[in-house]
């Protein structure tokens, strides 16, 4: 039985509590639907419960944040030996029958189930107005996160927007076109917005806030070109700032320190890994330090999730996120070597989450990272970038942003650096979004963004098959690739959700 749940969405629809977490995410275990929602708490349990799936293995402790970072420009395979479903997703040449995708597919319709649960639960309860509308706006996030990722990486997808309780009642589910994904996406994250409260107990940022609805709204018109909402929204979060306690962190090394991960303030919103715990069905199992680790080193690693060498040879030496982004040398056998005396892979690797992965094993498995799903810095750059589309060029407010950034990244642990400079007045409308692009692909570096910037701006062909493509994939097909294939086992459980998408 627990097969079929992990395969199908029919059956995954329906088990959508297993692998429960409370706020410390330590398991509660399996709870009957039918005897759960006797309280706002229980409500509030559903709702952890998809906190739980999302910091799993299959989404972001690896499988799903993995296929992200390869399908982009940063980075490439390292160890060839790495099962071919990676090298697949990397190389342009996956099919139906991924088994990356078959692995995360499921689980992020359990946790928009375990969502669509909590929003149902409300429903008999006696409950002041107020509460109400709070933990369904808490549910409509994680519903509208879900579905945002979904769509961007599949298109066309089930949406599904109420309780199941009944597997019979989905065996015939059909898809719903991306445009009217986006409409729930939008709608959940604007009642989110009004409903969410400006912080949450103990400030802690793995629970969205106002200030986080609204910047999801940001990200999301941004990415259906509705560059005026996107900036208002943006706009909106930099404007309260205060009110919801976001920064730009002193020192960009911080950021990628496990010990210092909670409540930052440059945190908008984070998946909380807790270090040396794991439960069922890959619950709380991050195993990204040791993907991008070095294989052979002291401090362990596999070496699989790798950037390209001209990833490396063409980011300025002076730029401080460089040092922070990436681990050059390490000691082998106690012996400090470069990256060109490493065993496996003589490329240098990923330091963001190996090199300080707090509470964990020895490779860095079962790690204590909070990953940032969104930063404060991320809302500066779509401001930035969406007033430039709204303005017909780049304006002071925008130039501001990116300077602001760059200022920070000025600051290599307490050393002030004169790299990189600001950025001058006099770009013309064109130049200045592919500065904003770049600093985007460098200060979210390895953040499970870039792929989504290509897709979003249809860079495919330049970057994969361009003359200064970072990693050439002469293969790259627009008309294939901005697309993920859906898992055949899916269509062949439900014919409805066809036709596949084009070349697969």
């Amino acid at each position: 039985m627990k097969t079929k749940i992990y395969k199908t969405l029919v059956l995954a629809t329906a088990c959508w509590f297993a692998g429960c977490t409370d706020l410390e995410e330590r398991p509660v275990g399996l709870l009957a639907p039918e005897s759960l929602f006797n309280s706002a708490q229980d409500v509030e349990t559903a709702i952890f419960g998809a906190y739980g799936w999302m910091a799993s293995e299959r989404l972001y402790g690896r499988q799903f944040v993995s296929a992200l970072m390869l399908r982009g420009d940063m980075v490439d395979i390292g160890d060839r030996g790495t099962p071919a479903e990676r090298q697949q997703v990397n190389d342009f040449n996956m099919d139906d029958n991924n088994g990356m995708v078959r692995s995360f597919w499921p689980y992020w319709y359990q946790v928009i189930s375990a969502a669509n649960a909590g929003i149902s639960g409300t429903e008999g309860l006696e409950l002041e107005e107020e509460v109400r509308n709070r933990l369904v706006a808490e549910a409509r996030f994680v519903r509208a996160f879900s579905y945002f990722h979904l769509v961007r990486v599949f298109g066309d997808i089930p949406y599904i927007d109420y309780f199941i309780n009944d597997p019979e009642a989905v065996k015939d589910i059909s898809k719903t076109s991306a445009s009217e994904v986006y409409q729930g996406i939008v709608a959940d994250l604007e009642y989110a917005k009004q409903w969410l409260p400006d912080n949450q107990p103990n400030n802690v940022r793995s629970r969205p806030t106002k200030g986080t609805a609204a910047s999801y709204l940001a990200s999301v018109h941004l990415t259906l070109e509705d560059y005026p909402a996107a900036y208002e929204e943006a706009k909106w979060v930099i404007d309260n700032k205060e009110r919801f306690g976001y920064a730009l962190e002193a020192d960009y090394q911080n950021l990628f320190r496990a010990e210092m991960a909670d409540n930052l303030e440059e945190h908008i919103f984070a998946l909380d890994f807790l270090g040396q715990q794991n439960g069922g069905g890959g619950a709380n199992d991050d195993l990204m330090p040791p993907m991008t680790g070095i294989r052979g080193a002291d401090q362990l690693g596999w070496s699989v999730l790798v950037p390209s060498m001209a990833v490396y040879n063409t980011w300025d030496d002076r730029d401080y996120r460089k040092e922070v982004s990436f681990q050059s040398e390490a000691l082998i056998d106690e012996v400090l070597e470069p990256f060109s005396e490493f065993a496996n892979t003589q490329r240098p690797h990923i330091a963001k989450y190996r090199m300080y992965p707090g509470n964990s094993n020895s490779d860095g498995r079962y790690s204590d990272h909070n990953y940032a799903a969104m930063r404060y810095a991320e809302v500066l750059l779509i401001a930035a970038e969406a007033a430039t589309e709204v303005n017909n060029g780049p304006t002071a407010e925008a130039i501001g942003y990116v300077n602001a950034i760059r200022e920070r990244a000025r600051n290599a642990g307490g050393v002030q650096n004169t790299f990189p400079e600001d950025v001058q007045a006099g770009l013309d409308e064109a130049s200045f979004i592919d500065l904003v692009l770049n600093e985007r692909r460098l200060e979210l570096s390895f953040e499970y963004k870039r792929w989504y910037d290509i897709k979003r701006r249809e860079l495919g062909t330049q970057v994969f098959t361009g003359s200064e493509s970072l990693e050439p994939h002469p293969n790259f097909d627009p008309a294939r690739d901005y697309l993920m294939p859906l898992p055949r086992i899916e269509l062949d459980v439900n014919p409805n959700l066809g036709p596949q998408n084009p070349g697969y």
